[in-house]
């Protein structure tokens, strides 16, 4: 492999790190208590010329845990109505996090990375539901490193000057239709393709490979 192409692949651009982007939707905001409803998670793969764009998609709608509190203004605002209605075709908890982290596991080992990181909007809310869900679910192999994330919200800021998922993805001519958002699929498609969008603007403009890195690769 060239040196070029050594230092395109997703071990090195981020560090050992494999991206998946991951969005919730609950039924409130503590992640202890409140009710894990539906969860989606896009995985990432970079092409022979670095530049990074989705792979794999897993969505679940999720069958609140027992004694989970449920807010109904959480459910005004996703938009989930009967949480318990069998219509919804939801799965446990452990049943969907088993799923996401067997592929997640399989698609990192090919990468040759060792561990996953978590991609999502606003990351810290997100990370503690999958995290509190998975500790109920007593499930051990965690992929997702413990607390570090890619916070896009941070990023598009940084980016485009937009915190908002919807202006961030309107200021980088990435579709977006407010009707279909605070859907987990949704959502998670395109905080995907906005992360790919910042990620590859940073090598457009000349950001990546770093110059330091492509010397290390030289000497």
């Amino acid at each position: 492999m060239s040196q070029e192409n050594t230092l395109n692949t997703l071990k090195s651009r981020f560090r050992g790190f494999f991206p998946v982007v991951v969005d919730v939707e609950t039924a409130g905001f503590n992640a202890n208590t409140d009710a894990l409803l539906e969860i989606c998670a896009v995985t990432l793969t970079m092409d022979e010329e670095g530049w990074l764009k989705p792979a794999s998609t897993l969505h679940f709608h999720i069958t609140p845990f027992e004694g989970a509190v449920i807010h109904q203004e959480a459910l005004d605002f996703n938009g989930i109505k009967d949480p318990f209605s069998p219509l919804r075709g939801a799965v446990t908890e452990e049943e969907a996090l088993k799923e996401i982290y067997k592929v997640i596991r399989k698609e990192q080992k090919e990468e040759g990375c060792s561990r996953a990181i978590m991609v999502a909007h606003n990351a810290n809310f997100d990370h503690s539901f999958v995290m509190a869900a998975s500790e109920r679910a007593k499930l051990k192999r965690i992929p997702f490193h413990p607390f570090a994330t890619f916070d896009t919200a941070a990023l598009s800021g940084l980016a485009f000057g937009q915190t908002v998922l919807a202006k961030a993805c309107e200021t980088a001519n990435i579709p977006f239709c407010n009707k279909e958002a605070h859907s987990a699929l949704y959502d998670t498609e395109r905080t995907a393709e906005l992360f790919c969008e910042i990620v590859n603007k940073w090598k457009k403009l000349g950001g990546w490979p770093v110059a330091a890195l492509q010397t290390e690769e030289e000497a």
